[in-house]
């Protein structure tokens, strides 16, 4: 959810939020995490030129042939599909300033993240449940050191930054993703052995 107003979240749903996110499973419970949560709008304002650069950056390396391709095909259904979404993405680029909260995760010699995501989807899975519209990017990550710097991050303790999700009260509805059938995506017992049923989805509305 890109599309948020600049609306305030208010400090008892950003604590049940992180409340959720640290009950999430750990390697070892080690918990070997640190979360920063940025209400500052004067942080904000400085990653926001940090936030373009790497999207600019993204476009042109990662998603420059399937760009290419998109726009050589306006009119095919999966190309209509992915630049809605480069459209989306790019919002959130434009308008970084106006989001009201930003919550950053961080492992500790752990770049695979494996110890991190869970904590950070369940921010997000709470954020849902208050009914505030959050967005994970890892698009920080091609400058990462200008970001711990504007953050005030030690780079010399082995911190790894997982993501930011971005927080905001929806200015529209949600809607149920459109993703590929399970059966397309899923195996059983064997690799290439067909899922012995069928899920009619989707099945959370």
């Amino acid at each position: 959810m890109r599309r948020v107003t600049d609306q305030p979240i208010p400090r008892e749903v950003q604590a049940r939020i992180l409340d959720a996110a640290v009950r999430a499973p750990s390697g070892g419970n080690t918990q070997n995490w640190r979360f920063l949560l940025v209400d500052d709008p004067g942080v904000i304002a400085a990653l926001g030129p940090i936030y373009r650069v790497c999207m600019d950056l993204l476009w042109s390396s990662y998603y420059k042939d399937r760009i290419a391709a998109a726009e050589a095909t306006p009119d095919d259904p999966e190309s209509q599909s992915f630049l809605r979404i480069k459209r989306s993405a790019q919002h959130l680029a434009d308008h970084f300033e106006g989001y009201p909260l930003l919550l950053f995760g961080f492992a500790q010699y752990d770049p695979s993240g494996g110890s991190i995501f869970p904590a950070l989807w369940n921010a997000i899975l709470a954020a849902r449940g208050e009914g505030v519209g959050t967005c994970l990017t890892g698009a920080l990550a091609f400058r990462t050191n200008e970001t711990f710097e504007v953050l005030g991050i030690p780079q010399d303790q082995g911190w790894h930054m997982a993501g930011c999700v971005t927080f905001g009260y929806p200015t529209g509805r949600w809607g149920v993703a459109e993703r590929m059938p399970v059966e397309d995506v899923t195996f059983q017992n064997q690799w290439g052995t067909p899922l012995a049923f069928e899920v009619s989805g989707p099945l959370y509305p």
